[in-house]
């Protein structure tokens, strides 16, 4: 069952990894799927890092336009990005799993606030030649940002 927890940036630094640890242990749950939006990723990634280390599970990070970010970890990572651009730059900061880009262009706003409207392609993480490059058609799956959220949800168990 999907129960979302919020933490509030107007409390911290969406970026501070050790607030974002802090919130979360006030929960008691051992095992987390992180979503985080813009700057909120350095923060998620880095507490994502730091909860494994604590002997917790990660499900997975889904990091919703973080560009620039290095997303590693030894859990699953997906990138959705508003633009093919920011997309393919920042794969080679770290591609991750299957990911996202909206095609055509959404404003970095429009993509958290309004992911249905955010039509694009999902890419497969088997094709990683395909991150660096501009993937062919058979390479790629025309989607919106919201389905791919709603897959991952699922795929990780958050029904």
């Amino acid at each position: 069952m999907f129960n979302p927890w919020f933490s509030r940036a107007d409390h911290y630094p969406a970026y501070s990894a050790l607030h974002i640890l802090e919130f979360l242990e006030d929960f008691h749950a051992s095992s987390l799927l992180f979503i985080a939006f813009s700057a909120g990723v350095v923060g998620a990634i880095g507490a994502a890092r730091l909860w494994l280390r604590a002997g917790k599970q990660v499900k997975a990070v889904i990091a919703i336009d973080g560009w620039g970010v290095p997303l590693y970890g030894d859990f699953p990572i997906h990138r959705l990005s508003h633009d093919a651009f920011t997309h393919w730059s920042s794969a080679w900061l770290g591609a991750g799993q299957d990911s996202f880009y909206a095609e055509p262009a959404v404003s970095h706003l429009d993509l958290w606030r309004s992911p249905q409207t955010a039509d694009g392609w999902r890419v497969s993480a088997g094709s990683k030649q395909a991150l660096i490059n501009r993937p062919q058609e058979s390479d790629r799956l025309k989607t919106t940002a919201l389905q791919f959220l709603l897959s991952l949800l699922m795929q990780y168990g958050e029904s």
